[in-house]
């Protein structure tokens, strides 16, 4: 649970430290909202890996645990993963939406 927490407040914190960014333009010309929106991207892509990863790993465990019960393990794995893909999908949107507009 420590990690979990130590992942969020370092996610708020860069959030945070970058959204600035994502409105401001330098002196060049070049928008600094783009190197925020590919950080946004990547931290995106990130996350939604970790977290697919420990889910994918826990339900390996519990099915090698009890073999017997891998359909319901499986139908409850389901749910989780479609709406964290969802997220990742739905933060690639905005980082590509402050890119291009």
């Amino acid at each position: 649970m420590k990690t979990i927490l130590k992942y969020a407040v370092l996610t708020f914190v860069l959030a945070f430290l970058f959204a600035p960014g994502a409105v401001a333009q330098d002196e060049g010309g070049i928008a600094l909202g783009k190197m925020g929106a590919g950080l946004g991207a990547g931290l995106c892509a990130i996350g939604a890996g970790l977290g697919i990863g420990r889910l994918a790993a826990a339900a390996g465990e519990a099915i090698a645990r009890q073999p017997s019960a891998a359909s319901n393990i499986t139908g409850a794995v389901n749910l989780p993963l479609f709406l964290l893909e969802g997220v990742a999908i739905i933060g690639l949107g905005v980082c590509f939406a402050i890119l291009f507009i």
